[in-house]
């Protein structure tokens, strides 16, 4: 679950509906300098299904003691994501293996890093045995897509790692924009026709409904992006309150527009 804070308090955005404005950055991607993608409609529905595995989280979140409010993602405990992430591409496969593959790939790179010094010991095995899971999964996932005349072209290694970092920059830039980031926001190593870049993303005036994007990587003149979120008022002691009172919290919809400088 996403925090989003403004003058009036706080908005709540599930991960799902974060996840679903990548999708929609990915649809519009796609210029002569950033070039387009392939498979397209999977890489799409990576970036739309990469958070899916919080869906049933969301709808009915832990309560943070220390915030009194539901764990904005970036604080649920170690093993708790990893548990949570464990699920996610199996939650995928029977759409499409190759997706699949990317939002694997995708939750392994949240660990890749990770810092052992700075977990205990369980939670650093435990971070171990999800990548050894996940990468074992991800070699079967080649080899059959390798096997397959349909999806062999874009299964090999140049192919998957383009793909999996576009993944990677849909999700930063969605995360940005559902966030409304106050401040320029950049993202490295993002994919274009013949090599990478940075792009950045700057808020109008400090609008958060209008966001500056340069380099621009999309077909159209400008990109609207929509989805939801509710406002969630007050703090909580009991979590079947918070769970009570989100349940009643009213919905918004949030829309940004997306242009180049």
């Amino acid at each position: 679950m996403l925090h989003r804070k403004d003058k009036e308090g706080l908005i709540v955005i599930g991960q799902p509906a974060h996840a679903w404005v990548s999708a929609q950055l990915a649809r519009a991607w796609g210029n002569d300098r950033f070039g387009r993608f392939a498979p397209l409609e999977e890489v799409c529905l990576a970036a739309e299904q990469h958070d899916v595995g919080m869906a049933a989280w969301d709808a009915q979140p832990a309560l943070n003691a220390a915030t009194g409010l539901p764990y904005n993602f970036r604080e649920i405990p170690l093993r708790v994501h990893l548990a949570l992430w464990a699920s996610t591409a199996s939650i995928v496969l029977p759409q499409s293996r190759y997706a699949a593959l990317l939002v694997s790939l995708h939750g392994t790179g949240l660990y890749e890093g990770h810092d052992p010094t700075s977990t205990s010991p369980q939670d650093n095995e435990a971070v171990r045995d999800y990548l050894l899971r996940e990468n074992a999964f991800q070699e079967e996932l080649l080899d059959s897509l390798r096997a397959d005349t349909t999806y062999a072209p874009y299964a090999t290694a140049e192919v998957v790692a383009r793909n999996r970092r576009l993944v990677a920059r849909f999700d930063g830039i969605s995360l940005a924009v559902c966030h409304a980031l106050p401040f320029e926001h950049a993202h490295e190593g993002v994919p274009t026709a013949d090599g990478e870049t940075t792009i950045t993303a700057t808020p109008v005036d400090g609008d958060p409904s209008e966001y500056v994007i340069d380099p621009w990587p999309y077909r159209d003149e400008t990109v609207t992006l929509v989805y939801e979120g509710r406002r969630l008022a007050g703090r909580f002691a009991e979590e079947e309150t918070m769970r009570a009172a989100l349940r009643r919290a009213p919905w918004l919809t949030l829309s940004t527009r997306l242009r180049p400088t």
